[in-house]
């Protein structure tokens, strides 16, 4: 089945982008399980920006009014501020999937990170989402991106290779917004040599197959295609 535009009409009239990433990742968490060596997880991750969650004790513990706590009561001193502005504060959205070597004390090895709008929607959030790549490249992590939001005109990778100095003539000079891409950085002496599985994504196409590197010399192949066709299944998208 083809790649579907879930940001536009007629799809997002009936399902929201946020049912598909919500639920995409622990798809691919089941389907690594099948394929992950001995001693390897992997874990679902989602974090949605301005969601806070509060606990009521009171709730917790009916009919027990907490104590007043003892002492005095403290006063503000604190001077007024100097100035007060309305101001943005991004929190974008994560839907990611982590694979951990439980041998090694739970070591991140691997990385698939699944773009939200909110990723893209600004030149902070993508510059924030580019550093959170190269930070976990930097660390040994081997990174998939994987973006399929089809309404915001940004390539994450050509900005990521903007960003570490690098060049991935399969990019083209209008590389598309949609892509998935593979990447590690490997040992080296002085500059690090970064490896490259780069795929441009267009709506009505197939999604790949992406390596996951757990080790120098031991990937497993993540099948986009079977853990994007096995969620829509899932949540009745058509």
């Amino acid at each position: 089945m083809p790649l579907r535009d879930h940001f536009r009409p007629p799809l997002d009239l009936a399902h929201s982008w946020g049912e598909l990433h919500g639920y995409w990742p622990a798809v691919i968490c089941q389907q690594l399980f099948q394929r992950l060596p001995p001693g390897y997880v992997a874990a679902p991750g989602i974090h949605l920006g301005g969601t806070s969650f509060e606990v009521d004790v009171a709730a917790m513990h009916p009919g027990h009014t907490p104590p007043a706590p003892a002492g005095g009561t403290a006063t503000l001193t604190a001077p007024a501020p100097m100035l007060t502005m309305e101001a943005e504060l991004p929190d974008p959205d994560e839907f990611e999937v982590r694979v951990y070597d439980a041998r090694r004390s739970r070591r991140l090895v691997a990385a698939v990170e699944l773009v939200s709008p909110s990723n893209k929607d600004r030149p902070k959030s993508r510059r924030d989402f580019v550093m959170k790549c190269a930070g976990l490249l930097a660390d040994g992590v081997s990174v998939s991106v994987v973006d399929v939001v089809t309404d915001k005109f940004f390539n994450l990778y050509a900005e990521l290779m903007d960003e570490v100095g690098g060049a991935d003539p399969a990019l083209g000079t209008d590389p598309p917004p949609t892509h998935a891409v593979t990447l590690r950085a490997r040992d080296g002496k002085r500059r690090r040599p970064l490896d490259a599985w780069y795929h441009p994504l267009a709506v009505g196409g197939r999604l790949p197959e992406l390596p996951l590197w757990l080790a120098e010399d031991l990937a497993v192949m993540l099948d986009l295609e079977a853990s994007y066709e096995e969620t829509c299944r899932l949540l009745h998208i058509a």
